[in-house]
């Protein structure tokens, strides 16, 4: 099976969505890579989109990732305060810069085409690029966005990365073994693992450049007012409840501003306010196009880093204890994804911010002194309450009911992790890889309108009536 590390699993991007946005993004990169030599020669390239992609890709930002792929600008680094004008700039020139290198013409009503009620066999997330090369055949390709950003050609095998671990696993029961045969704990044998890709100082500046992301998305959120795109006219909550709690503390930095929360006498209310709060900022950022992290998805971008603030603001966890959190994380995610899903357009809600939950309260569970079998009980917990979620956004954004679904996630991690550390794992009746294989199950039953179609639930019911308000 194939070998993921937990660098796939938590990847820097811009939201709001890794399947929508991440995704198209990175088949529109893989793209220019397929025209190579022939950059100079291309007249006009379209864009197909199917399935999920087509009824949700405008709330998602689908076209943008295109577009912003199609002109060569990297998701990890790009400067999101420049992508609106950017868009202006294509939709009013009606122009594109191919790789910012070969002008065609580009006229986005035209030559992104959405085909609602047409999907491609492999995945609900699909794509192709066609570009007419003067002289030649023109140079087509599919591809699909198979969820937290992962992405792969029509003809490619999924399975790309075989890398001999020295601790291989396709499922929590390998954990388990591996653990206990050399005495690790999880991070360790994560530890391991990833040096067959990376060299140690690597690996701790990506988990650093992944903390970084995740904590300044945090403070950006929390501290920007105003009415996020779409036309829901959805209101920020975040600095009004970062500032009811803050009340008149003044700071300048972030570093400041977690020694004033750790500071202040918070009582379990303020507490339980706080991180909401912080998975709140998080998914405002997303759904405004700021850069997060996918964990494992933008959908689910706040449910991590709001428990990693939670464990450093009112348990005191320095950097080492946030980078062994991530690597637990990321481990744990890789379950989901080589036993399940964690695309919402193949599996709702549950793939999403139900797996984000699993990630974090495994992780929180180990943070906090926890056994090997309590982290992945507590992981267990968080999935099994999550069971059935649906994908139903509302208008196809990721605002409603995506954003406190992050804060719901976060609390549910933190209730999983406490009652895993008072429990005896050797008792429990269901394991982790038993209910990954019934989420896996619960999502091919379920009905494709609660999967990221915008056709079933709260989008059915409520989206145009709200729209039309």
């Amino acid at each position: 099976m194939e070998r993921i590390s937990i660098f796939d699993m938590l990847k820097i991007g811009v939201g709001p969505s890794s399947s929508h946005t991440i995704g198209p993004w990175q088949a529109a990169l893989n793209f220019l890579d397929k025209l190579d030599v022939h950059l100079n020669q291309v007249t006009t390239v379209t864009v197909d989109l199917y399935g999920s992609l087509a009824k949700t890709g405008k709330g998602h930002g689908t076209d943008i990732a295109v577009m912003m792929g199609l002109r060569g600008k990297n998701p990890r680094t790009c400067d999101v305060a420049s992508i609106t004008e950017k868009m202006a700039d294509i939709e009013h020139s009606k122009q594109l810069i191919l790789d910012d290198k070969h002008r065609i013409m580009f006229d986005p009503q035209v030559d992104i085409i959405y085909h609602f009620d047409k999907s491609l066999p492999f995945h609900p997330n699909g794509l192709r690029f066609t570009a007419q090369i003067q002289d030649t055949a023109p140079i087509s390709a599919k591809y699909y966005s198979v969820g937290g950003g992962f992405v792969v050609e029509e003809g490619e095998d999924e399975i790309h990365n075989t890398v001999q671990l020295p601790y291989p696993c396709d499922k929590s029961a390998d954990l388990l073994v591996h653990c206990h045969q050399d005495s690790l704990n999880i991070w360790e044998m994560v530890w391991a693992n990833e040096q067959h890709w990376r060299t140690p100082d690597q690996i701790m500046s990506q988990l650093q450049s992944i903390w970084e992301t995740m904590r300044t998305c945090i403070y950006n959120g929390c501290h920007t007012t105003g009415t996020l795109p779409g036309g829901l006219n959805v209101q920020r909550r975040a600095n009004q409840l970062h500032n009811s709690l803050m009340a008149d503390a003044t700071y300048t930095t972030i570093d400041e501003w977690i020694d004033v929360i750790r500071s202040k006498p918070n009582t379990f209310q303020d507490v339980v306010r706080w991180v909401s709060c912080f998975a709140l900022a998080v998914n405002e950022q997303n759904a405004s196009f700021g850069r997060v992290v996918t964990a494992p998805t933008n959908r689910a971008a706040g449910v991590l880093p709001a428990v990693m603030m939670y464990l450093v603001c009112f348990h005191g966890a320095d950097s080492k204890a946030i980078h062994r959190f991530l690597m637990v994380a990321g481990e744990i995610g890789t379950f989901f994804k080589k036993g399940a899903t964690i695309s919402a357009a193949q599996g709702g809600c549950q793939a999403e911010i139900g797996v984000s939950s699993a990630m974090a309260a495994a992780a929180l569970a180990e943070a906090q002194g926890g056994t090997i079998e309590q982290a992945l009980m507590a992981a267990e917990i968080a999935i099994e309450h999550h069971l059935g979620m649906t994908c139903d956004p509302i208008g196809g954004l990721v605002q409603i009911p995506c954003i406190e679904r992050n804060a719901m996630g976060a609390m549910k991690a933190i209730t999983a992790a406490n009652i895993a550390l008072e429990s005896q794992p050797e008792h429990a009746k269901v394991s982790l890889d038993d209910a990954i294989l019934v989420m896996w199950e619960t999502a091919k039953d379920m009905s494709d309108k609660y999967k990221e179609t915008s056709e079933g639930g709260l989008s059915q019911h409520i989206a145009v009536n709200v729209i039309e308000c």
